[in-house]
Parts: structure tokens; sequence; C-alpha cells
């Protein structure tokens, strides 16, 4: 490890860099089958668009027609119509992240948030099985809170460049640095790094949960840009770690001068996990659902949305008299899940989230702990 003091900014932040490159996301091991053999498999639904299929989804397609095009519509309805249907049948709940695309978020999710209002969703769900609409941290956090349930994600693939940049032999000798240093772990991490901390936190409440251990100095990981925002917002000195979101690293402050410079009306909204110039240049920096807030109840003209480019269409369908301005950043990770897998999930019963029961006993009191605190 590498630990960089950067005394080029105020406040103070201490980074630490990982010993070596991490690779690339490596794809969980497919679940056993239990669940297809609890639950049993049901045959494919017949997928076409007809008179039916048009009736049942069209107060769906009200809410996305300015973003979805008429002629698109015939394509999706027939999944929306059979997932909506499958689900009731399964006792199933969907959990979108506020990254799905809007015929998810809109059409076929239960319950839509950023990862903490997810996480809390998880925790008071009563359906036999869950299938998470988001990358496979999000499923395993949803298992780690119904570890009886079955959790289901559409495909095994769906990773994170954030997850994937700490293991938790890197907390342990964290730990051995930083001995007595508190550890808030981002949940953009896997079970096996939660294991390894005291508590998780969220974008949305990392300010919180930072200051809740009543101390002088915490480790902040595995976001780097986060940890730096947070070290801004509270006299706590932040031992960061150089992880950093893929989607959101590569916002530059100087292309949002450009969209000031063209309007400067223009409210420019940014997620934490951006750099820090991108964040100097922003009129709010706050979570996926602080952003959502923003738009609801200040109502501005015209935004440019410094996030993942489907936050903007589902926003949109909740705010339809502002303009968006999409500076345009996909999660390839978010993007691998899409109504036929979501399908194919309920009616197959795959993919199937497991966690090693000792991994996950520990990883859940992180979790939970993230979830009790009290506001």
């Amino acid at each position: 490890m590498v630990t960089i003091v950067d005394r080029n900014i105020r406040p103070e932040v201490e980074v630490v860099t990982p010993p070596v490159a991490r690779g690339d996301f490596v794809v969980p091991r497919p679940g056993t089958g239990a669940a297809a053999k609890k639950f049993g498999v049901l045959p494919m639904p017949k997928l076409e668009w007809n008179a039916e299929v048009e009736r049942e989804t069209a107060h769906l397609y009200e809410k996305v027609k300015h973003i979805i095009p008429s002629v698109e519509w015939p394509f999706h309805a027939p999944y929306v119509y059979a997932i909506n249907k499958l689900k009731k049948q399964r006792n199933a709940v969907l959990l979108a992240h506020n990254y799905q695309t809007p015929e998810i978020y809109n059409c076929v999710a239960d319950f839509v948030g950023d990862s903490l209002q997810l996480a809390k969703e998880a925790a008071k769900s009563k359906a036999d099985i869950i299938i998470q609409g988001g990358v496979h941290f999000m499923a395993e956090t949803s298992k780690l809170l119904n570890p009886d349930k079955t959790v289901l994600i559409p495909d095994l693939r769906a990773g994170c460049s954030l997850a994937q940049s700490i293991t938790g032999e890197d907390v342990r000798l964290l730990r051995e640095r930083y001995p007595g240093v508190p550890v808030v772990t981002y949940v953009n991490t896997s079970a096996d790094v939660k294991a390894e901390s005291d508590i998780c936190c969220t974008s949305s409440n990392a300010v919180q949960v930072v200051e809740s251990f009543g101390v002088d100095r915490v480790i902040c990981i595995p976001d780097e840009f986060l940890a730096r925002w947070v070290a801004t917002q509270t006299k706590v000195k932040i031992i960061a770690w150089k992880g950093h979101c893929e989607v959101h690293e590569r916002f530059t402050g100087e292309e949002l001068r450009r969209y000031r410079e063209a309007d400067p009306g223009v409210q420019i909204l940014a997620h934490p996990e951006c750099p820090p110039d991108v964040i100097a240049e922003a009129d709010f920096t706050g979570s996926t659902s602080g952003i959502l807030n923003y738009v609801k109840t200040k109502k501005p003209k015209r935004v440019v949305m410094v996030t993942e480019c489907s936050m903007a269409d589902n926003v949109q369908a909740e705010a339809p008299d502002t303009e968006f301005v999409r500076p345009c950043n996909l999660c390839p990770h978010m993007k691998r899940i899409t109504l036929p897998k979501i399908l194919d999930s309920l009616v197959y019963l795959r993919e199937e989230v497991e966690i090693d029961p000792a991994i996950a006993a520990k990883a859940r009191r992180a979790v939970e702990r993230m979830i009790h605190l009290k506001s």
C-alpha cells in the first residue's frame, strides 16, 4: 500500500493506494438452484402485443411516453405485462436502483431509490423472493438482510468498479496500519469487505455515519472522491482508499464550465462520487435520492445532472416541467439488467445470490448498524 497525504486541498485527506491494480469483476458462481427446487420452474409466458396487453399496460406507458417512443412500447409492454403478473404469482418484489432504465424503474419496480432506500426496503420485505434491479453488491445487501429469503439478480455479471477496487484482505491491512481507527465502508462493496468493517454508509448518509463515532479520525473506503467530499462536510480527518466509480470519474469541471457558459442560469447537480473539480462547479451535491428531492422541491427550469444517464430519464418522469441536459455516462453494469433477464429470473428463478454464512454474519452487522442509525 502507498499512503498519500494530500496537502494541496483543504481539508487534509490521507489517501491509501492499493498495492496492486485490480482486475475485472469476478463473476460469482451461480447459486445451487435451491430456489427452483423450492418454488418450481414456470412455463415461459407468451410475449405478444395484443389488445389485452395494450389495455393493461396503458397506465404505465403514460409514465414514460415522453421518454420511450410509441414505436418501442409494443416491444417493452409484453415483458412488462408478464413480469407484473409473475411477481404476484411468485410473491416477489423488484427493487430497482435509480440508475435502472425507465421501462424497469417506472413499469415493473415495486420499490425504487438509492442504495440506502433499497437496503431499508429489503429489510422490511415480506416477499418470498426479492429480485434486485441493480448490481451485485446491492443483491448481496438484500441477501444479508434477508438470509432466509430467495434473492435473485437477473445477471450475475452486473458488477461495480468500486466493489472491485478493494478486498477484505485490504481492509485487514488498513486496520493493521491504523489500529483503533473505525472503518466506514461504502455499500458499494462486497460482503467480504463489509464483514471487515465497523459500519456501512451510502452517499446519502456518509457524513452522519462518519460523525457517529465521535472520534477525530475515520477510515472511509473505498471511494476516494466520496471521502474527499465527506471531508469538506465534517471536522473529522478522513483516511481514504483510491477507488473510483468508472461512471462518475469521467466527468470533468471543464465540461461543466462549458455548460455554464452556454447557459448561465442552468443548475448543476452532482453526485459525490465525482472528482473534486466537478463538485466545485456544482450548485448542489448529493446522493441520487438527494438529487431527485432537489429537483422536485426546487423545481429548477433547466438542470445538468452529473450522474448516470438513466437517472435523468427517471427524474424527468416525476418532474416533467424541468428540462434536463444530459452529459451522459452509462453504467455498463447497471445496463446488464433488462426486462428479458428479469422475466427469466421470475420464470426459472435464476441467478440466486448466496453468501458464505460466516462472512454474512459479520457483514450483516455492519449493514444493520447503518440502517438503525438514528437521523
